[in-house]
């Protein structure tokens, strides 16, 4: 659905208002409460948006018509059938944005070509003065509107200021030009045609009637705006609840990634605290070793006084007689330094030597504690095992290519085909509301080859997914997968309205293409499931990775922009970036047989690779044998040398080895052997947790990779809640002031409507019935009891023209516009009910200074001399040739 901007009253309080003395003109009263809020008649109004002049080359049957140079009030256009008059109001409309339907002349813009040529041109002049004039400082007082039709029926403008310089050739420029000036050559009041005069107010149907009030009023567009925001809010309420169970699996998912991120801290931790332990047995060895120095000098000591204790025996043997008691005592005391000489030496050798020996331990385990281990063998067998994998998918994969000869539909499985062919006698027997569409991937296409790959890696599993207008539809087509696919696999199905037109997206950006703009869609259906599931309208294709990072990860990222994806498929954030795994496009490859050649040369690339893995194997339990007999003579010889450590013990300088570990003197109460335990206990835990978290950077990636994609979705629903929330609040507020305003609308146009008809003496009623959707009028031409109003097709041809423009000044008195355009209003009028109806329509443009009025008409105009009309004449048909002749009468 085309929607247009428009601007509230407090963001343009310079808009277009109409003065008091306009409605009077009409017959308005003066108390009319709404004639108290317009301003005075001598407030100044602005006249932007008129028709200045018009230029018709090649366009319909005239080779050239015109420059038509317009009045600022009243224009007749006057001709008879043939001369031009249509096609100078068609290409106002054409020109002016228009569509061709809404010409009644054409159903396509090449129709509107002369036979024999190849484009046709029309140039119109608008005025840009006043205070409603756009951009004057570029445009000047007067835009210049070119417009160029070419025989295919392309369209191209170019917008050019009053001194002929060319401002701008984007049809968005031309749309804000015309929103500016409240120009709407689609409403039927603002240019009504014969046709559509015929069809809306001569037709049987009173809805036909309510339709033309709604239309020219713009409450159709409004209501169509409300249908389409409701459309929107139960689209987006269905997507709110299919993300929740999405947000779901993001959460649990995301909390068993954050559960690996957290163990890789308590991993470094416990690193630190190995480190910090080592260090406290360095420093509590030289403690233990402190203390034995100082026992060995006890023992040292002891000796010493042994041996003086001997000498002296030997010289007083003479004396042990005399002296026996004291000899007792000194055998006594001789024992017990012997016993304690003889127990010093024992912990001597048993704590000493194994205080050195624990130190020269502690030295290898630091010097090896930052050393890069080689991989294990399981290593290389997740490696194999996934060759293996990798090589019997390529296989597959291959079996799919051969099988795509014959039919592309195959690259996206053996069964699909005969999916496909289910699902169509599926939807012949009436079992779908509507057809399934799917797979997305084989209908769709990439513009350029180079963007393949990166469009696959992109959209992934959502090339082989299906969709679904409603849930039961998605039964019946769950039920035909189960049937016509083998196994438990299953194909993704999307459920969403189908909707006939594709989403109106905006996000563009000048240089790259989006991968909306970069796929062949034909069904809309197809690109707002892609849009909706994947926002592919605000994803960016950039070819080159280095310009794709420095476009994304600069200072001004584009904005509405989520990442952007390289021709190589890499993914680029703003803040990051990841490597494609996938090298080649599988399902929009061009070349079928050149892909299954590089499959086959890869499948025989991994079987060699295989081979050489087997190899390795062989080699690598060779290596293991080998060297665990090397470990075996490796501890024999350890505890040989521990054994040479024990009996060839010298003293050792300790606090220089402890230096070496920890420079910094620690103060340790612990003892050595219960630091030692607690080493051993953590070096298995560090190695256990090691093995089960694996690569440390992937655990990291997969982490914040989860978080995003969980705090995106979970702010998207946030976000997505509370636009429910103020739609509905608006939505509510809004339909108020729609009920009030269309019966406010309705009540003004009744009430100008039996001005007008008063004015012929005519009686009349025009009934609403905006549940119904009926607009029934009823005219009486006559006076008196014994008249009866009747429906306006009872009427006669002049008096059903009289009250047709009766009905238009009336809707002309509640709507806004710069200019109105009128096809033959005088056509089966007699001559009392065409002067009548001239006399009505001149008294409203004499209220209305600033708005102009064109008329076209057949029929001779004889009017007096006035400085506000401005009567053009058009010649008779000469053999296609027209030109513009103006009457003496004429005045600018």
């Amino acid at each position: 659905m085309s929607k247009r901007k428009s601007n509230s009253a407090s963001e343009n309080p310079k808009k277009r208002v109409r003065p008091a003395e306009e409605l009077a003109h009409n017959g308005a009263d003066a108390d009319d409460p709404l004639l108290k809020r317009l301003p005075n008649q001598g407030e100044a109004v602005s006249d932007a948006g008129i028709v200045e002049s018009i230029t018709l080359k090649n366009f319909m049957c005239h080779s050239l018509l015109g420059p038509f140079n317009f009045g600022s009030n009243v224009n007749f256009v006057v001709g008879n059938n043939g001369s031009g008059k249509s096609a100078i109001l068609t290409a106002l409309i054409v020109a002016l944005g228009g569509n061709a339907q809404a010409t009644n002349r054409g159903s396509s813009l090449k129709g509107f070509v002369k036979e024999g040529e190849s484009s046709a041109d029309v140039s119109i002049t608008l005025r840009n003065k006043g205070r409603d004039a756009y951009k004057p400082d570029v445009y000047g007082p007067a835009i210049i509107v070119d417009l160029r039709i070419t025989r295919e029926g392309l369209r191209t403008y170019k917008l050019r200021g009053k001194s002929g310089q060319i401002v701008s050739t984007k049809k968005e420029e031309l749309l804000s030009i015309l929103d500016n000036f409240n120009i709407q050559v689609n409403n039927p009041v603002s240019v009504l045609t014969q046709e559509m005069s015929k069809y809306f107010l001569h037709s049987k149907g009173e809805g036909d009637k309510y339709k033309f009030f709604m239309k020219a009023t713009q409450l159709e567009q409004m209501r169509e705006d409300f249908v389409y925001i409701k459309t929107t809010r139960h689209v987006t309420e269905d997507k709110v609840g299919k993300h929740s169970e999405c947000l779901k699996d993001l959460k649990r998912k995301y909390l068993e990634k954050e559960d690996r991120y957290k163990s890789l801290s308590s991993l470094d931790e416990m690193h630190t605290k190995l480190e910090q332990l080592q260090k406290q047995m360095a420093w509590a060895l030289v403690r233990s070793f402190s203390i034995s120095s100082l026992r060995f000098q006890c023992v040292e000591g002891a000796e010493n006084k042994y041996k003086q204790i001997q000498e002296q025996l030997e010289g007083i043997t003479q004396q042990v007689r005399e002296l026996q008691p004291k000899c007792a005592e000194l055998k006594a005391e001789a024992q017990r330094c012997n016993k304690l000489l003889k127990s010093s030496e024992v912990w001597f050798k048993s704590s000493e030597v194994l205080i050195v020996f624990k130190i020269c331990c502690l030295i290898y385990d630091s010097l090896i504690l930052h050393t890069i281990k080689c991989p294990p063998c399981s290593v290389f067998r997740k490696e194999q095992a996934m060759l293996q994998r990798s090589t019997e998918t390529k296989r597959r994969s291959l079996q799919t290519m051969e099988s795509s000869r014959s039919n592309r539909l195959r690259r996206f499985g053996e069964h699909m085909p005969a999916l496909l062919a289910a699902i169509e006698e599926a939807h012949k027997r009436g079992q779908f509301k509507r057809k399934p569409r799917g797979p997305l991937g084989y209908l769709i296409s990439p513009k350029d080859p180079e963007y393949a790959l990166a469009i696959e890696v992109c959209l992934k599993g959502l090339l082989l997914a299906f969709t679904c207008d409603n849930y039961d539809d998605e039964r019946v087509l769950q039920h035909l997968m189960a049937k016509m696919i083998p196994g438990n696999r299953r194909h993704t199905i999307i459920t969403s309205q189908f909707i006939p037109h594709i989403h109106n997206t905006t996000k563009r950006h000048p240089e790259y293409p989006s991968v909306l703009q970069a796929l062949e869609i034909e069904d809309p259906v197809v690109a707002n499931c892609l849009i909706d599931q994947k926002a592919i309208e605000s994803i960016l294709l950039i070819k080159n990775r280095t310009e794709a990072r420095r476009v994304m990860q600069g200072r001004n990222p584009p904005p509405n922009c989520n990442h952007a994806f390289s021709k190589e498929g890499d993914q680029i954030f703003n803040n990051r970036s990841y490597t494609a795994e996938q090298t080649r496009a599988n399902y929009f490859t061009g070349d079928v047989e050149e892909e299954i050649r590089h499959l086959q040369r890869e499948i025989e690339n991994q079987r060699a690779q295989a081979t050489r893995f087997q190899q390795q194997m062989r080699k690598l339990d060779d290596d293991i044998k080998q060297n665990e007999g090397l470990l075996r003579r490796a501890l024999v010889e350890q505890k040989t040398a521990k054994v040479k450590i024990l009996t060839s013990y010298k003293p050792v300088t300790s606090v220089s080895k402890a230096t070496e570990i920890s420079p910094e003197r620690l103060e340790v109460r612990r003892t050595a052997r219960s630091i030692d335990s607690e080493i051993n206990r953590l070096k298995v835990k560090i190695s256990t947790q090691q093995e089960q978290q694996g690569d440390r950077e992937e655990v990291v990636r997969q982490y914040h990779e989860a978080l995003e994609n969980y705090r995106n979705l979970a702010q998207q629903m946030k976000s997505l809640n509370t636009f429910i929330k103020s739609l509905d609040s608006v939505m509510n507020d809004r339909l108020q002031v729609y009920a009030e305003l269309r019966r406010f609308l309705s009540a003004r146009c009744k009430y100008y409507f039996d001005s007008m008809l008063a004015q012929r003496g005519y009686t009349g009623s025009m009934n609403f019935d905006h549940k119904n959707e009926t607009l029934s009028i009823t005219v009486q031409p006559g006076k008196g009891s014994n008249t009866s109003l009747s429906d306006m097709r009872t009427l006669s041809g002049g008096e059903r023209s009289f009250s047709t423009v009766c009905f238009v000044l009336s809707l002309w008195a509640i709507t806004e516009a710069p200019f109105r355009c009128l096809d033959e209003f005088d056509v089966y009028m007699d001559m009392v009910n065409r002067r009548i109806s001239m006399d009505m329509m001149l008294k409203v443009a004499a209220g209305q200074r600033y708005r102009q009025f064109i008329f076209l008409t057949p029929q001779t105009i004889n009017l007096p001399e006035d400085k506000i009309i401005c009567i053009l004449r058009l010649k008779d048909p000469d053999r296609g040739q027209n030109t513009i002749q103006r009457g003496e009468d004429e005045d600018q």
